[in-house]
């Protein structure tokens, strides 16, 4: 066994030092760097978002941002350590556009979903995890379903390819937003993340997590 986690380890090294100098991807020309997946390379369960935004491409980690500090507020609240996960997502490298003179984050494209999948399967590959949560749509729709639909899907499981339960939730960037926004649809969206982590929580811990 001691073997086998060494291995994992030095298979994720390896993996990661090829994606930070990745070629392919259509951002390489923007991009400040390549943000990889961080955490336990034996975790369980694994979180996948859409993508990383200013502090996450700055600081070269996922979930570093205020939406990272959110989710840490939620993953705590269900007794889920972020240190026991393995944290990613569905592109490496921040997609960006222009708004009103501004720069701000944007969904991933196709191209972009195309060209980071290697990575992604690399990931799954060697963490091989039994749960997958998708951080938002976009990762939703590359892991479960291409039409899924997280407004009225959020929470639910469903099986995947090689033996894993898939879920999705929804990202604590879009709740985030809603503060301003709505203060009761904050408030209902911030609680679905919380109770759908918790039942992410109750399942692992079925599982011997």
């Amino acid at each position: 066994m001691e073997t086998t986690n060494l291995d994992k380890q030095r298979d994720m090294d390896g993996l990661r030092t090829q994606a930070l100098t990745c070629p392919g991807c259509p951002n390489r020309a923007t991009r400040l760097r390549v943000v990889f997946g961080e955490g336990d390379v034996h975790a369980k369960v694994m979180l996948v978002g859409q993508g990383p935004g200013v502090v996450e491409e700055q600081t070269g980690r996922p979930f570093a941002g205020p939406s990272g500090r959110l989710l840490d507020q939620a993953l705590a609240e269900v007794g889920l350590e972020r240190g026991k996960l393995w944290l990613t997502n569905v592109i490496k490298c921040r997609a960006v556009k222009s708004e009103k003179g501004r720069t701000v984050d944007r969904a991933p494209s196709a191209a972009e979903l195309k060209a980071c999948r290697p990575w992604l399967e690399g990931e799954l590959g060697i963490i091989q995890p039994a749960l997958i949560v998708c951080i938002g749509v976009p990762a939703a729709k590359a892991l479960i379903d291409k039409k899924f639909k997280l407004s009225e899907e959020h929470g639910q499981f469903r099986e995947g390819p090689n033996g894993t339960r898939r879920t999705a939730v929804f990202h604590p960037a879009y709740v985030l937003r809603l503060r301003g926004v709505d203060q009761a649809a904050y408030e209902r969206t911030w609680r679905a993340l919380v109770d759908d982590l918790r039942l992410v929580a109750a399942t692992a811990q079925d599982l011997g997590d």
